[in-house]
């Protein structure tokens, strides 16, 4: 009889792998956000937390793209402390954009950050195939597609609007809800993969790889839409 700790090694990868069809779903386009209500009506706290609302359901449920980004970002070093700090630089950067774009500074076109967003999640899917280990500048790439990625977020809050009377407090609590959102997928990931996988001798080959080859397709697919089709 084989011990039960190899047991769960053999095991644990097909359930991992039993996530990939549904990774592939998410090729699925988004809705949009749609807000119904009087924001001149709103009080600052409701005002606030409508749009800490509308940050998270922009990751959970409708962001599809950054939800791949944020695994991809996770799956290479399956421990929280790296990734965390991942998503950390990469709220920073997309604050920073977000911020830049509402207030009208910058308007990126939406013909062109699209793809890139998409080629970014394609570029951290093929680069956790080809390594075996966090790089110190993947910060510094993080920060870089952050930056792209909040002009994305930007052209979702610009249809929505921000309400005049806490344009500052509505942007702020906005970031606050991507935050939870982003912190959320990582805790997932953390809970059905790398709290049990981390450190195992098979991980990468049977974790890293594969997963990293569905989001690669599924960020290939959405950067050749994206280019061609929108």
């Amino acid at each position: 009889m084989k011990p039960p700790t190899l047991l769960a090694e053999i095991r644990l990868p097909r359930r991992a792998l039993v996530l990939l069809p549904l990774l592939a779903l998410l090729a699925t386009p988004a809705a949009a956000h749609v807000l119904n209500t009087d924001l001149s009506k709103l009080s600052r706290t409701e005002i606030f937390w409508t749009y800490l609302q509308l940050g998270f359901t922009h990751i959970i449920p409708l962001g599809f793209d950054h939800i791949l980004f944020i695994i991809s970002l996770y799956i290479l070093e399956p421990r929280l402390k790296p990734v965390l700090m991942q998503a950390t630089a990469f709220t920073v950067a997309h604050s920073i954009t977000l911020g830049l774009a509402m207030y009208g500074l910058i308007s990126p076109p939406s013909a062109v950050i699209e793809p890139i967003i998409a080629l970014s999640i394609l570029f951290v899917a093929i680069e956790n195939i080809i390594t075996d280990k966090l790089n110190p500048w993947r910060l510094l790439i993080v920060f870089g597609f952050g930056l792209v990625h909040g002009m994305g977020f930007a052209s979702a809050l610009t249809g929505l609007g921000l309400p005049q009377k806490d344009y500052f407090g509505s942007l702020i609590s906005f970031n606050v809800g991507v935050e939870l959102g982003q912190v959320s997928v990582i805790l997932l990931c953390w809970a059905l993969v790398g709290r049990w996988a981390a450190g195992r001798s098979w991980y990468k080959q049977r974790v890293v790889v594969p997963v990293s080859v569905v989001i690669g397709l599924v960020a290939a697919y959405w950067t050749v839409e994206r280019v061609f089709f929108a």
